[in-house]
This record gives structure tokens, sequence and C-alpha cells, in this order.
């Protein structure tokens, strides 16, 4: 089977049976948005959604955010991984979206990483699901899914990863794929006990075929 032929068969499997897919994170704009992934490195979505509610109820804006103290962002997110370095990285990324973006968060991956705490998997996610623009995040799950279903071959890391799946996925379809993949790895080819036998997929799967 070629790359060509297994990605259509994926693409095809999941353009009819995940016809809606889209991030779990909960958000109304770009900034809950970019706040909510911050949180999400090596934490749950689930875990992040029970934080932002209160968050954002006293933390609306970016303005607020930059105005406050990483002690009083402590407070609203100690439950999620990392909560010190984490609230360091907000409110110096909210300064930083005011005093050089208007408070605006910028579509540009390259303009996105010049903000704390964002590295390239949070902007392009940014980019992908607020602007809709071609931009693969890699995270553990598209990571392990990748290797498994065959879409990348030995992949040494995340952009080794995100460069090969962009070559291939038509790029209209970047950001729903982006999405097909980490929901099918959190619910189905999960780490440790992939679920093969709940899943569509195994006939174009290498892992599954070895």
């Amino acid at each position: 089977m070629t790359s060509k032929q297994r990605y259509k068969y994926i693409i095809d499997w999941f353009t009819i049976n995940m016809p809606v897919a889209e991030t779990e994170l909960q958000h109304t704009n770009p900034f809950e948005l970019l706040v909510a992934v911050i949180l999400s490195a090596q934490c749950t979505d689930k875990r992040v959604n029970m934080v932002t509610p209160r968050f954002f109820s006293e933390i609306p804006t970016a303005e607020v955010l930059a105005a406050s103290t990483p002690e009083v962002v402590f407070e609203f997110i100690r439950s999620i991984s990392y909560p010190n370095n984490k609230a360091k990285h907000l409110v110096g990324m909210a300064k930083k979206l005011v005093n050089e973006f208007n408070g605006t968060v910028p579509d540009d991956v390259d303009e996105l990483q010049k903000l704390p705490g964002v590295g390239r998997k949070t902007a392009n996610v940014i980019a992908s699901v607020i602007f809709n623009k071609p931009a693969m995040a890699v995270d553990t799950h598209v990571f392990r899914i990748s290797e498994r279903l065959g879409l990348t071959t030995h992949s040494k890391n995340p952009l080794q990863t995100e460069l090969e799946l962009m070559k291939h996925f038509p790029p209209e379809l970047i950001p729903k794929a982006h999405h097909w993949l980490i929901l099918h790895a959190r619910y189905i080819c999960q780490a440790r006990k992939p679920k093969c036998n709940e899943c569509g997929l195994t006939a174009w799967c290498r892992y599954y075929n070895i």
C-alpha cells in the first residue's frame, strides 16, 4: 500500500465516520482558547474545562489578565498540572498580547510563538481552530497515532511528523484532520491499550497489520 492510498482510505473513513471534529476545549473567543490551550499542556481537556469557567468569569480579557499577577492566577488554576509555571506564562502572555498586539490574538504561527507559554503546537492549534489555517498541531496523541496508522514513518520529533502530515493531507482538510487524529487517539487508539476491536481503520493500520 502506498502512502497516497493509505491517506486516501483514512481520509475517506474519517470523512464518513467523523464528519464533525472540533476541539473539546470550551471557549467563546480567541483569547479564551489561547488560555485554555496553554493550560492543556500535559493536562486533560476535561480538567481544563473544569477550571476555565471560573477563571474567565473573573479574568475575561487579556487586559484583566495582564493587570493580574501569577500569584492571583495560581489560585484559579492550582488543580492544573504545573500551575506555577503556567500562571507566570499566562500573565506574561497577556502583557505581551496587550503591549505588542493591542490585545488581539494574532493569526500568524510565528507571531503567536512570540507570546510566553506558546510553543509551536499551541500556535498551530490557534491558527487552525480560530483562523482555519492549514496548521497541523502535533501533540503526543497525533505523534503516536500517525506512526501507528502509518501516516508517518519513524518520525523522530513532532516537527518531522507535522511536516509529513502537511505534505499528504489536502490543505483544506488539515484543520479538521488535526482533530480527527486527536479524537481517535484519545478514545480509540489509546497509548497503553488501543481498542483495535472498536477501530474502523484496522484494514489500513500499519500497527494492526504488523
